[in-house]
């Protein structure tokens, strides 16, 4: 009987040894401060990424809520020059991590900064993709940044993610029926960005990604328009950076909006709070109660404009 107990524990401990959750966490000694998001930015554009933004949150969140807890809090993202554009011809609903979150943050009692990203196998779960081979390449490219920028750096992963039966990514569609699309978008996306303000939500970033998945023209594209919007809402985040700052690697959304030229629809969608709950172990009954408002009034906006 001794023996099966031992071989059990034995078992256990190997399982929570390669347990890995949906987050890699960077952690290097910053005491002296000359890590900053400026530098990481920097080292992603050396190193072929395009930069979506960087979006320093320590002044928003001093202004609005009067004071903050971290010393740093930097919303960065990124995409991939050339595999991004690969990953949404082969997958479309992949525009949603087009640009990715790299969240940065150090608090205001420690001399440790934090690099949080998402894993290729938790957007692999997200997207619903059983083919990993492009995510696998972005996120061996990301790492490789990382590691080099931060080569002292203590490299981990969080905690393994909760179970969640939710739907990962919301997708809404609006059918064409036939009328010309170049007019249905300006007026789908003006009602877009118009909805989203009632809110308190903000859009700090757009890509036009079809002009760089046709070189600007040069190339054929299999869309129409492919636009993505990097969407956020600072008491979400605020509130969730409490608890839970690595979430930040799902801050801001990115919302995709794309038409094929095979199909007559527009269809629109974003990465759901859930990911949060689920990927980064939000309990916090507060940050939760942010984060179902948040998507409920998304949902709202998207369901006006598509209906």
């Amino acid at each position: 009987m001794k023996k099966i107990i031992v071989l059990v524990v034995a078992l256990l401990s190997a399982v929570s040894l390669y347990a890995q959750g949906d987050l890699h966490i960077f952690d290097v000694d910053n005491k002296k401060g000359s890590i900053t998001p400026q530098v990481i930015e920097a080292a992603f554009a050396k190193n072929g990424f395009s930069i979506g933004l960087n979006s320093d949150m320590i002044t928003p969140f001093k202004k609005q809520f009067q004071k903050t807890d971290f010393k740093i809090f930097t919303l960065l993202t990124v995409y991939h020059k050339k595999l991004a554009h690969d990953l949404v011809n082969a997958f479309p609903h992949a525009g949603v991590f087009t640009p990715m979150g790299v969240g940065i943050y150090q608090n205001l009692n420690e001399d440790t900064l934090h690099v949080s990203v998402l894993t290729s196998d938790a957007q692999a779960k997200i997207l619903g993709m059983n083919d990993k081979k492009i995510l696998k390449s972005i996120e061996d490219d990301v790492l490789k940044v990382l590691k080099n920028v931060l080569p002292n750096a203590k490299h981990s992963y969080s905690a393994d993610s909760l179970k969640e039966n939710r739907n990962l990514v919301t997708f809404y569609e609006l059918d064409l029926n036939g009328e010309n699309w170049q007019d249905i978008k300006e007026d789908f996306e003006m009602s877009l960005e118009m909805g989203f303000d009632p809110y308190g939500f903000v859009m700090p970033a757009f890509l036009n990604l079809n002009e760089e998945l046709t070189k600007y023209g040069t190339t054929e594209s299999k869309y129409d328009f492919y636009d993505t919007y990097s969407i956020c809402k600072l008491k979400v985040i605020h509130t969730v950076a409490q608890t839970r700052p690595e979430a930040a690697a799902f801050a801001p959304c990115t919302t995709m909006v794309y038409k094929k030229k095979d199909e007559d629809k527009i269809v629109v969608g974003f990465p759901a709070v859930y990911n949060w709950m689920s990927s980064a172990l939000v309990q916090d009954k507060e940050a939760l109660k942010v984060l179902m408002k948040a998507q409920k009034d998304f949902e709202s906006v998207l369901k006006n404009i598509t209906e």
